[in-house]
């Protein structure tokens, strides 16, 4: 009974882990007029949960170690009810309050997660991981599709729609209160101590956070710049605007495919390399070819190998290490630094949009950020763990 509570509990944390976020893009034209920001500032609404994720995926490990992984998940939680709710008021600084409050919140579960799903099911950290991922990403998309229709077809406007996201993370800590009966975690002292061995010396932890780093960059620029990028290749905006959602929904069969096929090998390098190819051939698509139908396919290799890369990357924080504390450690270390490239990736691909008033310079730097991560991801799939223990294959 607790594993099965310990799931849904999961499950419903992973709910959370987007909406609230991805809600707010369709509706920033609506929330800029009646709050009377500027672009810049309409602009930062949707950089500062990554800002948040950034810093508190440093903070988060630590928490988790001193009070115990689910009671700091819970916190996060109520810190996401509570950005919701202040977010709910319509004035500037409770807008970019309650969305600082929301990345923090979603950003302790985000870091804690992989290392409660190796503590709990070492076993089959595949499989739930493919599992929450895959309730991550359709909750993410679902958050982009509702907004318009909720705030305009329903007529609740822009300050309802993204309030109605807290109907969603109040059963969540409702359902994860079973959890809070676990006392905090001590450190497995047959493993390496995390005191005597800091994370950030580990080459593997390295190569996994630049591998992490380097998806989130992609992903972040993609979704901000590539109905601009394909604009520029000939199709409609709003065509290209739709080319974002087929991105992302033919990527979902193997958001959970992936971390299942990638705790059936002895390393993932064979799927690292299927990775690079899939974005290479979608980019190299998007970059030589013209016409729908070709930039269509194209763009779901894309989604494919974006959705691959998220997934695997979310794995490896499990497969990598020897105990949920050496995972939360790396999910903090891989994290903070991913979400920080992933707020520079649209200022830069901005810049370079402006500076060169050309797609191809932004479509190169893809591919040679995709080579940077491939390389990484060959070193974070082979079969050790951060502190360079040979583990035994998998089964």
């Amino acid at each position: 009974m607790k594993k099965v509570l310990s799931i849904i509990g999961i499950i419903f944390v992973a709910f959370n882990l987007r909406p609230a976020i991805t809600s707010v893009g369709p509706l920033i034209s609506s929330i800029k007029v009646d709050v009377g920001l500027s672009n810049a500032a309409a602009g930062f609404i949707t950089t500062l949960p990554l800002v948040a994720f950034a810093v508190f995926s440093f903070l988060a490990p630590r928490l988790g170690q001193r009070f115990g992984l689910e009671r700091i998940v819970f916190v996060g939680l109520l810190t996401l009810i509570a950005g919701i709710l202040i977010r709910f008021i319509s004035m500037t600084f409770t807008l970019f309050a309650g969305t600082a409050l929301i990345g923090i919140g979603i950003a302790i579960s985000n870091v804690l997660l992989p290392g409660i799903v190796k503590e709990k099911y070492p076993e089959k950290v595949g499989l739930v991981t493919a599992v929450y991922t895959t309730c991550m990403s359709i909750f993410s998309a679902i958050g982009t599709g509702l907004s318009i229709p909720l705030a305009n077809d329903f007529g609740l406007g822009w300050e309802k729609t993204l309030v109605c996201w807290v109907l969603l993370a109040i059963p969540a800590a409702i359902v994860w209160l079973p959890q809070l009966r676990k006392p905090a975690q001590v450190e497995d002292v047959k493993t390496p101590a995390l005191q005597e061995n800091p994370i950030w010396r580990s080459p593997i932890a390295w190569q996994v956070t630049i591998f992490m780093g380097l998806q989130s960059f992609l992903f972040y620029s993609m979704i901000a710049w590539l109905p601009e990028i394909l604009s520029g290749r000939g199709l409609s905006i709003s065509t290209a605007g739709w080319m974002v959602s087929v991105m992302q929904l033919t990527g979902l069969p193997m958001t959970f495919l992936t971390p299942v096929l990638a705790t059936r090998f002895k390393n993932q390098r064979g799927i690292i390399g299927m990775i690079g190819c899939l974005y290479t051939t979608g980019l190299l698509g998007v970059l030589f070819g013209s016409g729908i139908p070709l930039l269509t396919l194209s763009v779901m290799l894309i989604g494919i190998g974006q959705a691959s890369s998220i997934s695997l990357a979310l794995t490896l924080l499990g497969l990598r290490a020897d105990n949920a504390q050496q995972s939360a450690a790396l999910s903090g270390m891989s994290q903070s630094i991913g979400y920080s490239l992933a707020a520079v990736g649209p200022v830069l691909i901005g810049i370079l949009l402006d500076v060169t008033a050309s797609v191809t310079v932004p479509l190169l730097l893809f591919i040679a950020v995709i080579v940077v991560m491939v390389a990484a991801g060959l070193g974070a799939g082979r079969n050790q763990t951060v502190f360079q223990q040979d583990r035994a294959p998998l089964r």
